[in-house]
C-alpha cells in the first residue's frame, strides 16, 4: 500500500507540474480541439461507410474487420489530425515542445487498433481482459513509466513457501498462455482440415489424428507458458498426484467417456456418417467427440449419447461392414386367395419400389403359416440407404402390396369374433315393456 501511494504522490506532482507550464496548456486546448473536429468527421463519413460496408457478401471476416474500424473511426480521424498537427508544430516551433501531441498521436493510435483487435475477438470477456491488459503497457510504454507500473505491479502478490506469485506474474502467465492457445487451437484446426482431406485414412482415423494433434498442441502450450513465467515444471509430479486423486473420486466419468472415445475410434466400430440405433434412439452419426457423439435423428433432433454407453451398451451399426440392410413385412391374406399368385404380386410390387435393392438382392416372399382368418406371410427386401428412415419404406412397401391386391382383388382379411349368450334371457310379460326398452 506504500508503494502505491509513493507511486500516486510522484505522478501527481509531476501532472501538476506539467499543467502550469504554457506549452503544456497550449497542446491540450489542440488536443480538445481536434477530439472535437475528429467527432464532427466520424458522424458525418460513418453512414455513408456502413451504406457501403453492407453490400459486402460472403466475407464474414472482412465485414466484421471493416465494422470495428468503422465503430472507431473517431480514433482513425483523431490520429491523423494529431499527426498533421504534431508536423505544422515541429515546422513551425510553436509551441517550443510538442511532445504532448506527440504521445497523444501514439496513443490514440495504440487503442485503435487495440480496440479494433479486441473486438475482432469471439469471446467479450477474452477481449476486454486483452484490451485492458494491452492498453495499459502500451501507455506506459509510451509515457516512459512503464518500469515503475512493473514495480507497482509486482509488489502485489503473495508468498507459497519459497515461491512467491505476484500480480504481475499472473498476468504474464495469461498473456502467454492465450497467445500459446490460440496459436495451438489455430495450428491444431490448421492440420485438423488438412487430415480431414486426406481421403486415403478412413473416417475414424482422420478424427483420432485430430484429436490427438489438438490435444498434444494444447499440452504443449501450457507446459511452454508454465516455463515462461518461471514455473518449475519438476512441481508438476505434486500436481499429477493431487489430479490423479480427483479423477479417482470425482472425475471417473469424464474420463471414461474419453478413453471410451479414443477406444471407439481405434477400433473404428462407429464412424461418422453411419446410421446406428441405441435404444429408441436411431440416427446417423454427425460428429465424434472427446466426450460424446453426436446422432441426428430423422425428425431432426440431435442426441449427445455419452461415450461411455456406446461401449457398455449394445449398438446396432446398420452400415458397420456393409451398407445393405435387411427388413422384414408380414401381412396376410384371405384363404380365398392363391397363395402362389400372392406371392408373385408382392414380390414385383415391391421391386419396383425405387429404394428397393431388386438388382443384388432381390425381394422374396414366404408363406410362414396358416392364422385364423389368413394365411400369413413374410416379405423380406434389401435396402442400400438406411440412413433415409426404416419405418417410410416399410410404409411404401405395404402401400404397394395393398394396391396390388385391390387390383387384383385379393382381400386382406380382419379377424370376426362370435359372441355366444349361454344365459338367455327370459321375458315374463312382453306386453308390459315399454316400447324404448325394446
Amino acid at each position: 500500500m506504500d508503494k502505491v501511494t509513493a507511486f500516486l504522490a510522484k505522478y501527481a506532482d509531476l501532472a501538476v507540474d506539467l499543467l502550469l507550464r504554457p506549452a503544456v496548456s497550449i497542446q491540450l486546448a489542440i488536443i480538445a480541439v481536434l477530439f472535437l473536429c475528429a467527432l464532427l468527421l466520424d458522424r458525418f463519413v460513418e453512414p455513408r461507410l456502413e451504406a457501403r460496408a453492407r453490400t459486402i457478401k460472403g466475407m464474414k471476416g472482412l465485414l466484421r474487420l471493416i465494422v470495428a474500424f468503422m465503430r472507431r473511426l473517431e480514433w482513425l480521424f483523431f490520429s491523423f489530425l494529431l499527426a498533421i498537427a504534431f508536423v505544422i508544430t515541429d515546422l513551425t516551433h510553436w509551441p517550443d515542445k510538442n511532445y504532448l501531441l506527440f504521445s497523444a498521436m501514439l496513443l490514440s493510435g495504440a487503442w485503435l487498433l487495440i480496440a479494433v483487435v479486441s473486438h475482432v475477438i469471439r469471446s467479450r470477456f477474452v477481449g476486454k481482459a486483452f484490451s485492458i491488459i494491452a492498453w495499459t503497457y502500451v501507455a506506459a510504454t509510451i509515457l516512459g513509466i512503464n518500469d515503475d507500473v512493473a514495480a507497482l505491479v509486482d509488489s502485489v502478490g503473495f508468498s507459497m513457501g519459497d515461491v512467491r506469485i505476484s500480480l504481475l506474474t499472473l498476468i504474464q502467465a495469461a498473456l502467454i498462455f492465450s497467445v500459446l492457445l490460440w496459436l495451438a487451437l489455430g495450428i491444431g484446426n490448421f492440420l485438423d482440415r488438412r487430415i480431414q482431406a486426406v481421403d486415403e485414412l478412413t473416417p475414424s482415423l482422420r478424427v483420432l489424428i485430430g484429436k490427438i494433434l489438438r490435444i498434444s498442441l494444447i499440452i504443449i502450450a501450457i507446459l511452454m507458458a508454465m516455463s515462461g513465467v518461471g514455473i518449475d515444471l519438476t512441481a508438476l509430479t505434486i500436481l499429477s498426484g493431487a489430479i490423479g486423486v480427483g479423477i479417482g473420486f470425482g472425475l471417473q466419468k469424464v474420463v471414461s467417456n474419453f478413453i471410451s472415445g479414443i477406444i471407439i475410434l481405434m477400433d473404428q466400430s462407429i464412424k461418422p456418417g453411419d446410421t446406428i440405433s441405441l435404444g429408441e434412439t436411431f440416427g446417423w452419426i454427425r460428429e465424434l467427440r472427446a466426450r460424446f457423439v453426436s446422432v441426428v435423428t430423422r425428425d431432426g433432433r440431435e442426441f449427445l449419447i455419452p461415450n461411455e454407453d456406446l461401449i457398455t451398451q449394445q449398438v446396432i451399426n446398420w452400415s458397420f461392414s456393409d451398407e445393405y440392410v435387411r427388413l422384414d413385412v408380414p401381412f396376410g391374406v384371405s384363404y380365398d386367395s392363391d397363395p402362389h399368385e400372392v406371392s408373385r404380386l408382392a414380390i414385383e410390387s415391391t421391386s419396383a419400389l425405387e429404394r428397393v435393392d431388386s438388382v443384388k438382392n432381390s425381394p422374396v416372399c414366404w408363406m410362414t403359416g396358416f392364422g385364423d382368418s389368413s394365411i400369413d406371410f413374410l416379405l423380406r427386401f434389401w435396402i442400400r440407404d438406411p440412413q433415409k428412415g426404416l419405418t417410410n419404406i416399410r410404409g411404401k412397401v405395404l402401400l404397394a402390396l395393398w394396391d396390388t391386391f385391390k387390383e387384383h382383388d385379393i382381400v386382406i382379411p380382419y379377424p370376426h369374433r362370435e359372441v355366444i349368450m349361454k344365459s338367455p334371457v327370459t321375458l315374463d310379460n312382453p306386453a308390459t315393456l315399454d316400447k324404448k326398452d325394446l
